[in-house]
Formats: C-alpha cells, sequence, structure tokens
C-alpha cells in the first residue's frame, strides 16, 4: 500500500468559493464591459426579450430593418432594461445582420444577467 501523499488536507474551508454560471451568449471584456450576443427581430410591435439562450439573447425591436432605425432602437432598449445611459451601449459587431454583439460599459456581468432574466419574465 502506497504511503498517503503530504501537503494541504482538502476539505471544505479550502475550497474555492462557486462560480456563478453565466450563458455564453454574455461575456465580460476586460476592464469593466460586456458584451451580449443578440439576436435582433425587428418590425415587432412591442419592444420585448423574448429569451436569454446559451446562443443570444432573443429581442423583439419596434422599429423596422432600414436605415438603421432597428438598431438605434435596439440600443436604446437594452439602455432601458439594464438601467444605463444610451452613450455606454453600442454595437461591436452585425450592424447589418440579426446576429449582433452589443457592447455595455461601466456594468458587470451579474447585473447584466440579472436584469435581462428580469425583462424576461416580466412578459
Amino acid at each position: 500500500m502506497a504511503p498517503p501523499k503530504r501537503g494541504k488536507p482538502k476539505d471544505a474551508s479550502t475550497a474555492a468559493a462557486p462560480v456563478a454560471k453565466f450563458p455564453a451568449c454574455l461575456r465580460a471584456v476586460p476592464p469593466c464591459t460586456v458584451a451580449i450576443a443578440v439576436h435582433a427581430k425587428p418590425g415587432s410591435k412591442v419592444a420585448t426579450i423574448t429569451d436569454v439562450g446559451d446562443e443570444a439573447v432573443g429581442v423583439q425591436i419596434d422599429a423596422p430593418a432600414r436605415d438603421g432605425e432597428a438598431n438605434a432602437a435596439l440600443l436604446e432598449f437594452i439602455s432601458s432594461v439594464l438601467g444605463v445611459k444610451k452613450r455606454q451601449v453600442s454595437i461591436g459587431s452585425g450592424s447589418k445582420s440579426r446576429e449582433k454583439v452589443v457592447l455595455v460599459e461601466d456594468i458587470t456581468l451579474q447585473n447584466v444577467f440579472d436584469a435581462l432574466n428580469k425583462a424576461c419574465k416580466q412578459e
């Protein structure tokens, strides 16, 4: 029989704190920005968050998809849902696509996750 291993004993007090599990559609970008993968659905009657999935956050936009109207409405809606100023929200990529990456500055991943879930459940 092999002798016991030396080193620190493994008990519950030395275990790492549980890490919150966020969906893959939310990503922290250092130093204090959060990237949100969005699947935009322009031309809806009401602006709502339909789902917070692993691939993307489904967002219905109450503006048509022409001349950047839907993008402006998306940024305004996301800023109102998250409770941040409009200047803190921008489109990182996908300005001419339904699949977009929205960047939100000066906010934590937990705050974004909580606000999106709250807005999704208010339907």
